[in-house]
């Protein structure tokens, strides 16, 4: 371990909700003192959290909670990598910027007008379609 990764285990983060609770393995005491067991522990939840983020990714088409399930694995990988633990904490911290963005008055009216505005275009263009050619499928219908 370097130097680096030891202040950082021992510094707390900004926006920790325990200030207390450092960077880095989480895995219990007697796999943390063998070396081989470690790296053992540390391949075995690398492959479990990528199995994890791959169904999440595969799931961002089909029909299921993708994003759900690859932050749940980056939340597997952030038991035992740092850089994962970062990850997860600037997404956490963005995700509830953005929630107090949308709950401010302001945007919150300017994103009401601009959807209205959006529907209302769609129902001229509608309209303006069905008046120009008639309610007319494009492919025959079977009666």
């Amino acid at each position: 371990m370097n130097a680096e990764s030891d202040e950082r285990r021992s510094a707390p983060a900004d926006g920790d909700a325990e200030p207390g609770k450092g960077l880095g393995s989480r895995a219990p005491h007697f796999i943390k003192r063998s070396r081989p067991l470690h790296l053992s522990w540390q391949a075995g939840v690398f492959v479990v959290g990528l199995a994890v983020v791959v169904a999440g990714i595969i799931m961002l088409p089909l029909p299921g909670p993708g994003w759900l399930v690859i932050f749940g694995g980056m939340a597997i990988w952030a038991t035992e990598f740092v850089w994962a633990q970062l990850v997860l904490r600037w997404t956490k911290r963005k995700v509830t910027e953005a929630a107090h963005r949308a709950l401010d008055p302001k945007v919150r009216r300017r994103n009401i007008t601009l959807t209205v505005l959006g529907l209302l275009i769609i129902a001229g263009l509608a309209g303006f379609y069905v008046a120009s050619y008639g309610l007319t499928l494009p492919w025959k219908a079977a009666h």
